[in-house]
């Protein structure tokens, strides 16, 4: 049997596999996503040319394709437009088929067209890069075959099927499907590990989708992004500036008196005033939606088993039976009804709206007096805790 180049024992091999593997998840998670698709980071031509040169030769995705994806999976999310959705088109299929999802958007003209402006355009872009992209993974497995002999087969194979499994497959689907949530985003959207390691810090994506022009995707003390790690190295080193991250909540004094300083403070934080919103109201629905189980057992019990979900959700993201379930539950119930109506108005406040700053100041106040008014202690605690954002 010939021998590569380079002969190394068996956990050397392995090694060396991981290694090159990591090399294309910080390819994809600081060249594609943070700087091209959201351009919350400037990186050195010499950095931005390293990764495009590498992701050629280890996926043959083309960047304006991948950006105007992206673009487009944030801008339709969890809707039948959104490419990779598994709340649309189930986890099995986003999570084992996500590579034949990533290919038929790309043959998307539309898509790229709208979605894919402001990406690399130059000359090796439009000669290489984009009319060659299956050449690079060509030499990419001649290399690997010079460098470990008959072992270098295997090596490839696995870099070919990192970002299809990793990146298009558990980070679309897990990471619409199963994890934990610090904010309460309008999608699906979950964090599937606190420690974003193997797969560059994507692993926080309902933080990445609660603010995603930031540069870092960490956001409680316990969360580690590793992507973010290597962007503040590159920092350090003059090759990269990071252009926003997300903005911290800080805490003044009570607001007696609504004005447009804390509607802007709210407007900024609002995936984490509607993610406290929850969780102030969540003793208060699960007690409800309890006490209508016993006294309506006629209501379909799979959807109550869901309805807290629902609660958070606006109708208008929920298919005709969840709908009609969830207006069933609130017909029966004035303090859920209350609960869900002001969540709706809450979150109108930030959405868009004809009305002036004035008349949202004022609307913000009649918020926050209907809330302290309601006869709900939970809501009532809550708006006092909204009117302390600063």
């Amino acid at each position: 049997m010939l021998d590569g180049l380079i002969t190394l024992p068996w956990w050397g091999y392995l090694l060396v596999t991981l290694a090159l593997t990591h090399v294309t998840i910080a390819a994809v998670t600081i060249f594609l996503h943070r700087s091209q698709a959201h351009r919350s980071v400037d990186l050195h031509p010499a950095v931005s040319h390293f990764f495009r040169f590498w992701l050629w030769l280890t996926t043959g995705m083309e960047t304006r394709a991948w950006t105007a994806i992206h673009r487009k999976h944030h801008a339709k999310c969890e809707t039948a437009e959104d490419p990779h959705s598994p709340q649309v088109k189930g986890l099995r299929k986003v999570l084992l088929e996500g590579a034949e999802l990533y290919k038929a958007e790309a043959a998307n003209a539309e898509t790229l067209a709208k979605y894919g402006h402001g990406t690399p355009d130059d000359w090796l872009e439009r000669h290489l890069y984009t009319p060659h992209a299956n050449k690079g993974v060509v030499l990419m497995l001649a290399a690997d075959l010079v460098l470990f002999g008959p072992l270098g087969l295997t090596i490839w194979a696995v870099q070919m099927l990192w970002i299809p499994f990793f990146a298009a497959g558990v980070i679309n689907g897990v990471g619409h499907y199963w994890g934990y949530r610090n904010y309460a985003c309008e999608d699906a959207s979950t964090n599937i590990l606190p420690w974003g390691i193997l797969i560059g810090g994507e692993e926080l994506h309902n933080n990445h989708h609660a603010y995603g022009s930031s540069a870092k995707l960490s956001s409680r003390w316990y969360e580690f992004d590793l992507g973010w790690a290597y962007i503040r190295t590159l920092e350090t080193l003059g090759l990269a500036k990071v252009k926003k991250v997300a903005p911290k909540v800080r805490w003044g004094e009570i607001k007696h008196f609504c004005d447009a300083d804390l509607l802007a403070a709210i407007t900024t934080h609002r995936y984490d005033v509607l993610t406290r919103y929850s969780r102030s109201v969540k003793r208060v629905c699960a007690r409800e939606l309890d006490r209508l189980r016993g006294a309506a057992p006629s209501l379909p019990d799979a959807g109550m088993k869901r309805m807290r979900e629902w609660l958070q959700r606006d109708q208008q993201a929920l298919g005709d039976p969840e709908r009609q379930q969830l207006l069933a539950v609130l017909a029966r119930s004035p303090q859920l009804e209350t609960i869900y109506r002001m969540r709706q108005e809450l979150a109108a406040l930030w959405g868009r709206s004809n009305a002036s700053r004035e008349q949202l100041v004022k609307q913000l106040q009649d918020w926050c007096q209907r809330a302290e008014q309601s006869g709900i202690e939970a809501l009532r605690e809550f708006s006092f805790k909204l009117r302390c954002y600063a």
